[in-house]
């Protein structure tokens, strides 16, 4: 998990200001010092999520130098790793998305921020619908719908994940404070885009509609979100499994029910490919791949797939990788994680984490994988 905090934000709220992006030339000294000492709102309560739960070792943070971050986990007594950014002092929206891409580039699965709008903004472009995002409410405008209700609520959602269990993934709004309407007396939130966000209670306690999910219809959803997706002119390796099958029968291709078939632009290039097959093509050209876990066992790589070898994992990267389950496949694993079986046991640590779960028409959960 990635942590970025905007020190600035919330600063001027008991003061009556609108926000922190342009703070008053006779307070700035004061209030940037209080910044700079990790004692400012977002940092409060950053700790404060901290504080409400215990997360075991498995969950690593990962953050940026200084008040950012580090010193305020350090204060807190979390270990982190600490990824350079290229940080100043004092900070502004250029830094928070410096910090944030420093993050991703580091590899995290969840990016947890402090802030208000403007710190929402900033994270908005560079993540955008990219990563999972989870905001601290801590700022003067709080208009977005990309944060927890309060730090307490982030930590018990974090501690959700931590256990085992998987969250919802959703679509939420960043708005901000129209500042030209503000001047003239008018208070306006204007949209700036969506990040994906994970949302509790749990799933099954969000259902649209009552009753049990029909298998083959979500099997069918799952199947028309994947094939809008599909990237034009970009290769895929569609694996074993019905639900994989679904996405092939929506595309009107035969599938090697038990094998992998190697598809571009709706056309069958190759059926039942073997490991060399996917790797020679990987070598050859960006390669996705499509798989669903085994139902009951939660094997997601290394059992009936043996066709993906660590080689062919590695030249592909994880984010190549598109898992398709449906929620009732989910929640039969009563907690238990997905498992890595590569042969390979520094790719399945290096590749344990949260995961992207594709679980309907343009839906998707966060379930943790484990080598």
């Amino acid at each position: 998990m990635g942590i970025v905090i905007n020190p600035l934000a919330g600063v001027g709220g008991p003061l009556a200001l609108k926000g922190s992006d342009s703070l008053p030339d006779a307070l700035r000294p004061a209030l940037l010092a209080q910044a700079a000492l990790a004692t400012a709102p977002a940092q409060q309560r950053l700790r404060a999520v901290f504080a409400a739960e215990t997360l075991p070792d498995a969950m690593q943070l990962f953050s940026v130098p200084g008040p950012m971050g580090a010193e305020v986990l350090a204060a807190a007594g979390l270990p982190c790793v600490t990824v350079d950014a290229g940080l100043a002092w004092p900070s502004g929206p250029a830094d928070t998305q410096a910090a944030v891409t420093a993050l991703m580039r580091a590899g995290i699965d969840l990016l947890l921020f402090a802030g208000g709008d403007g710190t929402a903004r900033d994270v908005c472009a560079v993540v955008g619908r990219q990563l999972p995002v989870l905001g601290i409410p801590a700022g003067v405008k709080m208009h977005s719908g990309v944060f927890a209700i309060n730090p307490q609520a982030a930590a018990a959602l974090l501690a959700e994940l931590a256990a085992g269990h998987w969250v919802s993934l959703d679509l939420a709004e960043v708005r901000d404070i129209d500042e030209a309407g503000l001047a003239d007396g008018r208070v306006r939130a204007r949209h700036y885009g969506e990040m994906s966000v994970p949302m509790a209670p749990r799933w099954l306690q969000q259902v649209k509609c009552s009753g049990r999910e029909v298998e083959e219809l979500v099997v069918a959803e799952i199947a028309a979100g994947l094939v809008e997706a599909l990237e034009p002119g970009r290769l895929h390796a569609f694996g074993p499994g019905t639900t994989v099958a679904g996405v092939m029968d929506a595309l009107g291709l035969p599938n090697t029910l038990l094998g992998f078939d190697l598809v571009r632009d709706g056309e069958l290039l190759q059926a039942d490919a073997t490991a060399a097959d996917l790797l020679a093509a990987a070598e050859r050209e960006p390669l996705t791949v499509v798989i669903t876990p085994t139902g009951g066992q939660g094997s997601l790589i290394g059992r009936g797939n043996q066709q993906l070898s660590p080689a062919l994992l590695r030249c592909i990267g994880r984010d190549a990788v598109r898992v398709l389950a449906t929620h009732a496949k989910l929640e039969a694993l009563a907690g238990r994680p997905l498992r890595l079986d590569t042969g390979d046991s520094l790719l399945d640590a290096e590749w344990s984490g949260l995961w992207r779960v594709h679980t309907g028409y343009e839906q998707e959960a966060l379930y943790r994988v484990q080598g």
